[in-house]
């Protein structure tokens, strides 16, 4: 076993549950590399010293100040020293070789990846059916990229400034971590360790509290775009049925207090309507238990109002959230993702740029919209007739995937159009195609012209110079966007948001 595969630390954060002493005696009883450290972060508003049960290798104790796991899974692996942070959720249960698993989880993973997964098992009761606590727990099982068990490269952490504070419960920092890492070109490896999750109770209105976490999808849709959810491997969440019923309900009371009985029946049917069926189906797949069923009951008719209470409220409070996560990749053509062939009208001499292939790959999985703003004057010119250059176009996406949007402007230079780069004509109507904010596009290219029109309509721009870009063209760049060596770091960069 190769030394750096030992070099990991353990953090924890925690609220002081009863399970952190057995997780805390497992680890130092694990067979296997031991921990260089664990740092053990008490994310308790205050309070008396935690009560720690000695191990190899001993303890540290860190505050946080209650400032939610985010804040304090920070604090902690900025205290570590090892190679891997090793994340545990402090209400987990650890296998006895769990350090064995780990070290062979970490053994082979090249520079690429960032983070291996563990999986997580949730035991659910074997004689009846789960309630719906049970289930939302049971969920943590086919979750993306969930930091009950997961292990992350410090160096990694570090490039990308960790967990972002901004999430102040358990709920979506872990994925928005993720997905930063992703978008910095890493990825994120699924290991073949388990550990356990068990189920607590956390009282009749732990579904209505939990509703708070909507507030953190708005910080979400903020940073990544409406399509946010399907970034992360989700399907479209409740919050539109939500809203419905709540427009009913509060319909209903408005219309009944300004006298006008049918309207409010009418509202007050639609209002029942959608909160018997919600309720319905939370009840179908549970214990139909007396005490499950008014529950569920009484749950369904305050999880909507609540839902949509703690998504404005996150809609106000994250109203002015940076969102440096691109939504669309916007490229030149010629000597951007193909080699250049001046006036090109043979399909069969179009040859993609070394990456190109892979680069689009990971844009594509990234969820991103892609899309192509290329100067054709060869059109207007005489040298290729637009059957020619819609052949060629059609031979790249066969080579390289489709796109959302071609934008192509076959005008000469002095013809005096709003669309041929530097203007920003393309640029602003390869935006409200793909039907994203301008603002949210990254334009990759290998000329001024490029980067002018970038920012002349308000996106961010990067050149990837080739042997035919000016000297003062690259360093004109270098002031208003970014430089990249080539095709695959620029794409890196762009989805990382640094640019």
């Amino acid at each position: 076993m190769n030394e750096h595969l030992v070099d990991y630390s353990v953090v924890i954060p925690t609220t002081g549950r009863a399970n952190l002493r057995v997780l805390l005696e497992s680890i130092g009883a694990a067979a296997g590399p031991k921990p260089l450290e664990i740092v053990v972060v008490d994310d308790r508003p205050g309070g008396d010293d935690l009560s720690l049960p000695g191990t190899v290798p001993p303890v540290r104790l860190v505050r946080s100040g209650g400032r939610g796991p985010a804040a304090a899974r920070n604090a902690g692996w900025r205290q570590a020293t090892g190679r891997w942070i090793a994340f545990l959720d402090d209400d987990v249960v650890i296998a006895p070789d769990w350090p064995v698993r780990l070290a062979d989880d970490l053994r082979d993973l090249d520079a690429r990846t960032a983070a291996s997964t563990a999986h997580i098992d949730v035991p659910l009761p074997a004689h009846r059916r789960p309630t719906d606590e049970e289930r939302g727990v049971a969920g943590l099982a086919t979750a993306q990229w969930i930091t009950a068990d997961m292990a992350y490269r410090r160096s990694v952490l570090e490039e990308v400034g960790g967990f972002d504070e901004r999430f102040p419960r358990a709920f979506r920092e872990d994925a928005d971590l993720a997905l930063r890492v992703c978008l910095a070109g890493y990825r994120i490896a699924d290991g073949h360790r388990r550990t356990c999750h068990p189920v607590r109770e956390s009282g009749t209105l732990a579904s209505v509290r939990a509703q708070r976490g909507n507030a953190d999808n708005a910080l979400m849709r903020r940073k990544y775009g409406a399509r946010w959810r399907q970034r992360i491997g989700e399907n479209t969440g409740m919050l539109p049925r939500h809203a419905r019923t709540t427009a009913a309900g509060a319909a209903a009371i408005a219309l009944g207090l300004a006298g006008r009985t049918r309207a409010a029946l009418a509202c007050a049917t639609v209002w029942t309507a959608l909160t018997g069926d919600f309720a319905a189906r939370r009840i179908a797949p549970g214990p139909r238990t007396p005490r499950e069923i008014g529950r569920m009951t009484l749950t369904s008719a305050l999880i909507p109002p609540a839902a949509c209470w703690h998504r404005l409220r996150g809609e106000w409070r994250h109203r002015h959230a940076t969102h440096a996560s691109p939504l669309a990749l916007l490229f030149d053509r010629d000597d951007t993702l193909i080699v250049d062939v001046p006036y090109n009208a043979d399909p069969t001499k179009v040859r993609p740029v070394p990456g190109a292939a892979d680069a689009l790959r990971s844009v594509r999985a990234a969820g991103l919209r892609l899309g192509i703003v290329s100067n054709q004057s060869g059109v207007a010119r005489g040298l290729i007739s637009p059957a020619q250059l819609a052949a060629v176009n059609s031979r790249i996406e066969e080579l390289l995937g489709p796109f959302g949007t071609w934008q192509v402007c076959v005008h000469g230079e002095d013809d005096g159009c709003a669309c041929r780069k530097p203007a920003p004509g393309m640029v602003h109507q390869a935006a409200a195609q793909l039907g994203v904010d301008v603002r949210r596009c990254v334009l990759i290219g290998d000329t001024g012209a490029d980067v002018a029109a970038a920012t002349s309509a308000g996106a961010r721009a990067i050149l990837v110079p080739t042997a035919r870009t000016r000297p003062e063209e690259v360093e004109r760049a270098r002031r208003a966007a970014t430089v990249a060596r080539d095709l695959t770091e620029a794409v890196r960069l762009a989805m990382a948001g640094v640019s």
